[in-house]
């Protein structure tokens, strides 16, 4: 198995998480923060959107069974990558769209992929989705990881993180891992 790490942000991660955890070839999605200018910082130091860090994901998965672009193409249905520092009831920095790269291969498909999407005039404003090298992930505390599984029936979960699985499914439904729908 050929491995590979990518990260993104896309509003709170507990909804990205979730989504990207119903792929098949996703092998590990970790929660957390990137982009700042604090060490090791707290999900309150990152709330009061004080350290510059915006809450990502981590994913690790099987080159063999999805590349890279299939990552983004679900990243860039699962939110709404034309609002600035603001995804549904979220708002502030640390909910901007980034797409955080390990590597300059990733960073030209992530461009190029944004491009194509522009060009097709594929939302009615302009993509504001920060793409620029990953320097530094810090996972996020224990009790952020896995919190869609561990809390499906909580309001917030049942809000905006159910619409964003079945969406996954719907759309996807040939790369997810065999599961009944929430």
């Amino acid at each position: 198995m050929s491995t590979e790490v990518a990260t993104f942000g896309g509003g709170c991660f507990w909804c990205i998480e979730a989504a990207f955890k119903e792929l098949n070839g996703v092998s590990e999605v970790t929660s957390g923060y990137a982009g700042g200018d604090v060490p090791n910082p707290s999900y309150k130091e990152v709330c009061n959107g004080t350290t510059g860090h915006a809450e990502v994901v981590q994913v690790e998965f099987d080159t063999s069974l999805l590349g890279y672009e299939d990552l983004l193409e679900v990243f860039f249905t699962v939110h709404d990558p034309t609002t600035l520092d603001r995804q549904g009831p979220d708002v502030g920095s640390q909910y901007r769209s980034a797409v955080y790269t390990h590597d300059e291969q990733q960073q030209q498909v992530a461009e190029s992929f944004v491009d194509e999407l522009e060009s097709a005039g594929a939302f009615d404003n302009p993509i504001v989705t920060e793409i620029e090298p990953l320097e530094t992930f810090y996972e996020a505390e224990g009790y952020h990881q896995d919190y869609f599984e561990k809390n499906p029936d909580q309001p917030y979960c049942v809000i905006n993180v159910t619409p964003k699985i079945k969406k996954v499914r719907e759309k996807f439904g040939d790369k997810t891992n065999p599961s009944p729908p929430n």
